[in-house]
């Protein structure tokens, strides 16, 4: 395998020793999922891109603390590398920001979420069996105030839940894209809630955390990137 990660964000410098980057978190998952080869880091943030983006098997996109619908140039410039790519039938994996960004691409419309913020951990329907056998649900951390409203047209739903109708998406062989993250890992989230503590109010802030407590299946959600990126 060798795939290019758009790693979208820095991270904040108190975790940033720990975890790297987004990118390095999700090398690092799936690695443990399997995979095997090379991973090359592109921070978009910066204006890094690959020379070309031929050689790579597959193109993931981290999230952000941006808006995919943002009009800062380093995301219409990402934008514009997105749309190459999907003409061309890159085969492409969207992670929250990046799950965002490819379905606004794809014509579909992205905005605040009028249900307010999803974090902590998530349970999602899952409805495409044939990548997962016997699963029919998932559980992922989540952390994200923004949503796909509507399926992208030619596109397959392929988890929700009634917090997030379009909680994933994906078109054969080209396109595989989910909102929450499973590359993140329990303290990880921990930390980010508790900087959103005073803003999410007590109540949902404990409920959120308390959350966490029950681990997420952020391996599985992998080993079907993975299994999409070899296919």
């Amino acid at each position: 395998m060798k795939l290019c990660i758009l790693d979208n964000d820095f991270l904040d410098p108190a975790v940033a020793p720990t975890y790297v980057g987004y990118g390095a978190m999700f090398e690092r998952l799936l690695r443990q999922a399997g995979a095997d080869g090379t991973f090359d880091i592109f921070n978009t943030v910066k204006g890094e891109y690959p020379a070309s983006f031929d050689p790579y098997d597959a193109v993931l996109l981290t999230g952000s603390k941006a808006d995919s619908f943002s009009q800062e140039p380093w995301v219409l410039t990402l934008k514009d590398k997105v749309q190459a790519l999907l003409k061309s039938r890159k085969k492409l994996i969207g992670v929250c920001f990046g799950h965002q960004l490819i379905a606004l691409c794809l014509g579909a419309k992205v905005g605040r979420a009028p249900q307010g913020w999803g974090a902590g951990r998530m349970r999602y329907q899952w409805l495409a069996p044939e990548l997962a056998p016997g699963r029919e649900e998932v559980a992922l951390l989540a952390s994200h105030q923004d949503q796909v409203f509507a399926l992208p047209s030619g596109t397959r739903l392929l988890a929700t839940s009634d917090f997030c109708p379009v909680a994933a998406f994906g078109v054969d062989g080209q396109v595989f894209c989910v909102q929450a993250h499973p590359e993140f890992v329990e303290d990880y989230s921990a930390f980010l809630l508790n900087k959103r503590r005073t803003m999410f109010g007590e109540e949902r802030y404990q409920a959120f955390t308390q959350s966490l407590a029950k681990g997420h299946e952020g391996l599985a959600v992998a080993r079907m990137m993975v299994a999409f990126v070899n296919a």
